[in-house]
């Protein structure tokens, strides 16, 4: 990468001006030893909740609830949210941080449990946002999760489809980076899914059910 290509990318990420809410969203992520999405993709995430019309959303690792309301201030005041989290304090910390931003509880659903055990209880084709930020080892299964939960014109969104930049050095096999490939290729090999990575953050895989 050439360092004007490294300068744009860095002035990008640092553009974002976060408010109070974020901030202690954030530093509660410190204190759980959680890092949540960065500034340039929870500004993002804001941009393409905005655009996306979504009635009913649901996010897949609540990590501590930065990617939740950079979501919830770009979804309408109609939109249901759901989390969720295998972790009771991640859970607890993002509820909080959706008290913060003065979301009435009614909007906000956040289930405690397994991701693999949650999702197949979920209707499907009845959600039109999926954000998944959760563990590599099983992301593939969510990807094929979050595809049957949209309706038709739905997006779907990876976080750290990259995997910390790893995924595009071919000598790098850890489990979390050949899972990320994999959950890349199965997006941009389906037929019924527009798609595009982009590099912001760590990468976000962007999904467009057909």
């Amino acid at each position: 990468m050439s360092t004007d290509k490294h300068s744009s990318w860095s002035y990008a990420e640092a553009l974002p001006l976060e408010d109070d809410v974020l901030a202690r969203a954030r530093e509660r992520g410190h204190e759980l030893g959680v890092t949540p999405v960065g500034t340039g993709a929870a500004a993002l995430l804001t941009v393409l909740a905005a655009n996306s019309g979504a009635r009913t959303a649901v996010e897949i690792g609540a990590g501590v609830g930065v990617s939740g309301v950079s979501l919830l201030r770009g979804f309408s005041a109609q939109t249901v949210f759901t989390t969720i989290d295998v972790d009771v304090d991640h859970l607890s910390a993002a509820r909080q941080a959706y008290v913060e931003l003065g979301v009435p509880a009614s909007r906000t659903r956040t289930i405690s449990g397994r991701a693999r055990d949650v999702l197949p209880r979920l209707t499907t084709s009845a959600y039109d946002f999926v954000f998944i930020d959760a563990d590599k080892p099983s992301v593939v299964d969510y990807v094929e999760h979050g595809l049957r939960l949209l309706r038709p014109g739905g997006m779907l969104v990876l976080h750290d489809a990259l995997d910390a930049d790893k995924v595009p050095l071919p000598a790098v096999r850890q489990s979390s980076t050949v899972a990320a490939r994999q959950a890349g290729r199965l997006l941009r090999e389906n037929d019924d899914v527009v798609s595009a990575l982009v590099p912001t953050g760590t990468g976000l895989f962007l999904a467009v059910k057909r």
